[in-house]
């Protein structure tokens, strides 16, 4: 039976693990972190959006970026640096800002979406995890402006799932906007779309695969390189020493970039910093039934389970994943306005987490130059709704040297 290991254990590594378990691999998987969903997975915005994608890249991105880093609570920062490839990536996302661009990502990642979807389901389906607070609760975009809403609403992509509503019917269907009455000019209801605590789902994925005939470990060690030994045989190094296998996945996040290029592979990803804060959710409270985005201002709220999550921004400042009091303070300053009644904001939990991003926004899926290395990538606000997905196409190419949509919607020339 050949053997793979699976580095990086976050949803995307879990779930990558969990397939080739199941497509007859013997699986290893390892991580720095002593338990998995810790990094990127552990508190993100919990949004499963399947049919509703909507890529950073866009055209008109650029000018309302200028606009963003002047405003007070704006979604966006910028730090530059002189590391040459911040400026490269930047360069490589603005030739993306344009409508045609914008529409093939959105189409490929729709498809995936699609995807996803069946195989989360199948997952729920055919094995008892453990509770994750997962909820089809449907997803509610937004919209302040009404330039943007038209465009949005004249741009739907999945219009059997998808329900244009007036401002009047966000506010009746969705009272937790009630702070917001007069400010919205409507928005786009999309069914189907589900919510769920990500870092507990790795949990639950995790007990699952752990009792799986063909698992082998969960390994709490450091990947520092990839080396070949004398016989050309590709090993993986990490602090405690040298681990070989017959194939490894790369599913370690912003890491995944440092490793790949110990064997001179160039991976696009750049670490768009998110915040999120959780809030408890208790008697008097009005929480979102729907998870609710606010389309302007980037913000993501969603009740899982007994909290509200409340999520946002994109810091592009290297890979510092540091919780910035000021950043905090600007998303609780935003949440206390638009939508005081919630949950109890006194008592949130705070997060910040580094999600890997390509320049448009897909992500990277199956083998590279290198023999015996392949990626499961570059994910970044979408790694939770993806996963399954990218995990599932990874397995059927490292098996059967096909998967169930075409390899080149996710590759990246090196």
């Amino acid at each position: 039976m050949r053997e793979v290991c699976v580095v990086g254990a976050g949803v995307v590594g879990v779930t990558t693990a969990w397939y080739l378990a199941e497509a007859g691999w013997r699986v290893t998987l390892l991580d720095k972190a002593a338990t998995v969903g810790t990094g990127a997975s552990f508190q993100n915005g919990g949004q499963l959006s399947y049919r509703y994608v909507s890529p950073l890249a866009d055209g008109g991105v650029p000018l309302k970026a200028l606009k963003w880093l002047t405003e007070r609570d704006g979604p966006l920062r910028f730090k530059p640096s002189a590391d040459l490839f911040q400026w490269t990536w930047l360069a490589r996302f603005l030739m993306r800002c344009h409508g045609r661009a914008n529409r093939e990502t959105t189409d490929r990642l729709a498809r995936l979406g699609v995807l996803s979807r069946q195989c989360m389901t199948h997952l729920m389906a055919s094995n008892k995890l453990p509770d994750f607070n997962w909820k089809e609760s449907g997803k509610l975009v937004v919209y302040r402006t009404q330039a943007t809403f038209d465009r949005a609403a004249g741009g739907m992509i999945a219009s059997d799932a998808q329900r244009v509503m007036s401002a009047q019917e966000c506010l009746q269907a969705e009272p937790a906007l009630g702070a917001l009455n007069g400010q919205l000019t409507g928005g786009i209801f999309t069914s189907g779309e589900a919510v769920a605590d990500c870092h507990a789902f790795c949990e639950s994925l995790m007990s699952v695969l752990a009792a799986h005939p063909n698992f082998v470990a969960y390994v709490n060690e450091e990947a520092l390189r990839f080396a070949r030994d004398s016989n050309g045989r590709l090993n993986l190094v990490t602090r405690t020493g040298v681990r070989g296998a017959d194939a490894f996945v790369l599913a370690s996040g912003i890491a995944s970039r440092r490793l790949a290029a110990s064997v001179s592979q160039n991976l696009p990803l750049y670490p768009l910093k998110g915040y999120s804060l959780t809030a408890p959710i208790t008697v008097g409270h009005t929480a979102p039934r729907s998870s609710i985005t606010d389309f302007e201002r980037k913000v993501l709220y969603a009740r899982i389970g007994d909290n509200l999550r409340v999520a946002a921004m994109v810091d592009m400042v290297g890979e510092d994943d540091c919780i910035e009091p000021s950043r905090i303070a600007s998303l609780l300053r935003v949440a206390r306005v638009d939508m005081p009644n919630a949950g109890d904001y006194a008592r949130a939990t705070t997060w910040a987490g580094l999600r890997p991003a390509t320049p448009d926004g897909a992500p990277i899926v199956g083998p590279c130059s290198v023999p015996g290395l392949w990626l499961n990538v570059g994910h970044g606000p979408l790694g939770f709704t993806f996963a399954c997905a990218t995990a599932n196409i990874l397995a059927s190419l490292m098996g059967r040297g096909h998967g169930p949509l075409p390899i080149d919607s996710f590759t990246w020339p090196n």
